[in-house]
C-alpha cells in the first residue's frame, strides 16, 4: 500500500469542479477510481494488472474511457492552469513522443481522424506542441502526427496563448505571420532568425536561454510511462494521458 499513488482531500477538491457530474446510481468513489487512473497511467501498465487496491480495473478503464472521451482530463488543466498561471513570459516548443507498434500497426477505420501518428526520421512518433509559463508549468497543448511542422502547432495554439510581455520559441518558429500575429495580440518575440535569413534578427539572447525550461517541462512528462511511450491508438485517449500527467505533475 505505501508504494502505491492517492490523491489527497485537497486535490480531489481542487479536481471536483472540473469531474464529470453522476446521473442516477452514485458512482464508485472518486479518489479511488481517479488514484488507480493516475497510477497506471504513470507506470505505463495494463489497466488488468491495475492493483486491486484501486477496485476493479474494469472500473478504472470505463471511467478512464468515459471522462477521456467527454475532456474531462482537459478541462482540468487547462482549468488549474487558467486560475494559476503566470503569463507575464510564455514559451513554445514541440517533442515527439515514440508510439508503440500497438497504437499504429492496426488499419484505421474508414471515416476516422486517424491516430495522429507519422514517420519521422525516428521511426512513429506523435508531436507534441505545448505552451508554458515561466515556471515550466504547460498552458495549452496541440498533439499531430511527428511528421507536421512546427508552424501548424504554433498556429494552432496561438488562439489559446495568453497575452504575455514575452514570447520565447527556437528557430523553427521564425516566420514574419508568426511574429506579427505574436504582437498583434500584445507579445514580444525573443525568437532567433533562421540561418537562411539574408539579415541577422536581433534578440534578447540572455532572455533566450530561459527556454530550457520549457524543455525540462518536456522531460517530466515523459516520466510518465503512458506518455513517454505512446500505447494507446484513440488519439483522444492518449491526449488525456497527457493532459491528466501535466496536471498532476504541474498544477495540483
Amino acid at each position: 500500500m505505501g508504494d502505491l499513488f492517492w490523491l489527497t482531500d485537497e486535490q480531489m477538491a481542487r479536481l471536483r469542479p472540473f469531474s464529470h457530474r453522476s446521473h442516477g446510481k452514485p458512482r464508485v468513489d472518486d479518489r479511488r477510481v481517479l488514484s488507480g487512473i493516475v497510477f497506471v497511467n504513470k507506470n505505463g501498465m495494463r489497466w488488468r494488472d491495475a492493483p486491486t487496491a484501486y477496485g476493479s480495473h474494469k472500473t478504472l478503464h470505463n471511467r478512464w474511457k468515459r471522462w477521456g472521451e467527454a475532456g474531462v482530463f482537459t478541462r482540468m488543466m487547462e482549468g488549474l492552469a487558467a486560475k494559476g498561471a503566470e503569463p507575464k513570459t510564455v514559451m513554445i516548443d514541440a517533442t515527439y513522443l515514440k508510439a508503440h507498434h500497438t497504437a499504429w500497426s492496426l488499419r484505421v477505420k474508414q471515416g476516422g481522424s486517424g491516430r495522429l501518428i507519422g514517420r519521422t526520421k525516428g521511426g512513429m512518433n506523435t508531436k507534441l506542441h505545448a505552451v508554458a509559463d515561466a515556471n515550466d508549468r504547460p498552458l495549452s497543448f496541440f498533439m499531430s502526427a511527428g511528421q507536421v511542422s512546427d508552424y501548424t502547432g504554433a498556429a494552432a495554439l496561438l488562439d489559446d496563448m495568453p497575452k504575455a510581455q514575452w514570447l520565447l520559441g527556437d528557430r523553427g518558429y521564425d516566420a514574419e505571420w508568426y511574429r506579427d500575429a505574436l504582437q498583434a495580440k500584445g507579445n514580444q518575440p525573443c525568437i532567433p532568425g533562421r540561418r537562411s535569413r539574408n539579415e541577422p534578427i536581433r534578440y534578447d539572447k540572455r532572455r533566450y536561454r530561459r527556454r530550457s525550461r520549457i524543455e525540462i517541462m518536456f522531460g517530466r512528462l515523459k516520466d510518465w510511462l503512458r506518455v513517454a511511450t505512446r500505447y494507446d491508438r484513440c488519439p483522444t485517449a492518449f491526449f488525456s494521458a497527457v493532459a491528466l500527467a501535466a496536471t498532476v505533475i504541474f498544477w495540483l
